[in-house]
């Protein structure tokens, strides 16, 4: 079932089971508040179980442009469109979170962006990419990094 994430009252609610749940949270809240600030959107989440098809999308972009599997497991997936930029994120419970940003015109931004919850070691899947660090009020130290998404992945 989804439900919106709360960025005034962080919860590690779907999140337990990581080792860095708390700075997971933030980062999940951190997301959240974006994208109301920017888009007056609510950030919904659901358990990865129950969204498959994001989870799925997700990894075959990530498998299809750089041959990266993620060895760890997806807790948390949200898709949704705001203008015409299609989002998926999928949480997972090493810290981790993955973004796709996919422009629903022929000539728009598509992008992944990865980010690391603070305390989280970058995963040997990833170590290829160079992190840059951002401060966050919510989420502390994130470290994300991106790649630009080259083919077509229209279902999602």
């Amino acid at each position: 079932m989804p439900y919106p994430v709360d960025f005034e009252n962080v919860s590690t609610v779907g999140l337990e089971s990581s080792p860095v749940a708390a700075a997971l949270a933030g980062l999940r809240a951190n997301e959240a508040r974006y994208f109301k600030n920017k888009y007056d959107h609510v950030f919904t989440v659901e358990p990865a179980k129950d969204a498959r098809s994001t989870v799925d999308w997700v990894s075959e972009i990530l498998e299809d442009e750089r041959g990266i599997v993620i060895a760890s497991r997806p807790l948390e997936a949200t898709a949704f469109q705001v203008e015409n930029i299609r989002m998926a994120y999928v949480f997972y419970e090493s810290g981790l979170s993955i973004n796709v940003m996919y422009s629903i015109d022929d000539n728009g931004k598509r992008a992944v962006g990865f980010k690391l919850s603070d305390g989280m070691e970058v995963p040997t899947e990833l170590a290829a990419f160079k992190f840059a660090r951002q401060k966050s009020k919510l989420a502390g130290t994130i470290r994300g990094s991106y790649f630009v998404i080259k083919g077509a992945y229209p279902s999602g």
